[in-house]
């Protein structure tokens, strides 16, 4: 038999509790938006163009206009439309930019924890030092929130064999790491169950436009196509109820050419409320927490 995680076990789309989401809709969707803080000149990057010799200042000036821009406009076009965010922080954004946490905050976001900066990653560290960075990063934001983070994003949504309970131990409701589902499932660590929400990979914009080189205009008709199908897939009663999580990053939607197609997606959404539940991963995470036989 092949080696297996042993986090949960195979179990069909078709074999799963039947239930609605608050005001019995079928699908509910969160929109995860990664705001993250590098290192000038070491560590991992996510680059534009890649091969620059350091210091890499075209693509560490790319990656800033995120924070610097492309976040505060994503803000207004999101409040304007009346749609809650899930914020996935890298903690060092307390020291880079704390206006742009508190608006997330008076806008009554939710801030969720995306490790400390994602020029690092927890694979291949030992035990010690992956708690010491969780811990780090899940201080400071409970800290600053005056409550902890209900969620948790490795940055790279990297992992060791034993960050599930890591993560669990650290007093955190949910992970989006495992990208297995439509559904909420249950990850079987060594201190009891962790719930892991869908997060999209396919619909993110990072995997997307950056991995792919999907057009603005065709990044934003699969937003519409994936929530247009979604309804459909749940739709009727005796259908399992599904989670679309859509993972933004403000450096990549939120350049003006792009947040364009991204705002007619959010109309799109916004016209299909009837028939969704939009609200934040950590709403979905407290659905299931409070009837946890919901969850695969």
């Amino acid at each position: 038999m092949l080696k297996t995680h042993s986090r949960f076990s195979y179990r069909s789309i078709e074999e799963r509790p039947r239930f609605r989401w608050p005001g019995e809709k079928g699908l509910a969707v969160y929109v995860a938006l990664n705001v993250e803080h590098y290192a000038f000149g070491e560590g991992l990057v996510e680059d534009l163009v890649p091969g620059m010799p350091q210091p890499d200042v075209l693509n560490a000036s790319w990656r800033e206009y995120g924070t610097r821009v492309g976040a505060w406009r994503l803000l207004r076009l999101f409040e304007s439309r009346g749609l809650p965010l899930t914020i996935l922080l890298n903690s060092e954004m307390y020291d880079h930019a704390p206006d742009l946490v508190a608006a997330c905050r008076a806008l009554g976001h939710e801030i969720s924890c995306h490790g400390r900066t994602n020029s690092e990653s927890q694979g291949g560290l030992d035990e010690a030092a992956e708690r010491a960075l969780i811990a780090e990063a899940t201080q400071r934001i409970a800290q600053a929130e005056g409550r902890p983070p209900p969620g948790w994003l490795g940055p790279w949504l990297a992992e060791t064999e034993r960050t599930p309970e890591l993560i669990r131990q650290a007093g955190y409701r949910y992970i989006l790491d495992w990208c297995a589902d439509d559904q909420p499932i249950w990850l079987a660590t060594a201190t009891g169950p962790l719930l892991a929400l869908p997060y999209s990979q396919e619909i993110n914009d990072s995997a997307a436009i950056m991995g792919r080189q999907v057009g603005a205009a065709e990044f934003a008709d699969m937003i519409i196509d994936q929530v247009d199908q979604m309804i459909e897939d749940s739709r009727a009663p005796d259908s399992p109820p599904l989670v679309f999580g859509l993972a933004l990053h403000n450096n990549i939607i939120g350049q003006p050419f792009r947040r364009k197609h991204l705002a007619r997606a959010m109309n799109h959404l916004r016209a299909r409320a009837g028939e969704v539940w939009i609200t934040r991963a950590a709403d979905i995470a407290d659905f299931i927490h409070a009837d946890p036989t919901r969850a695969a």
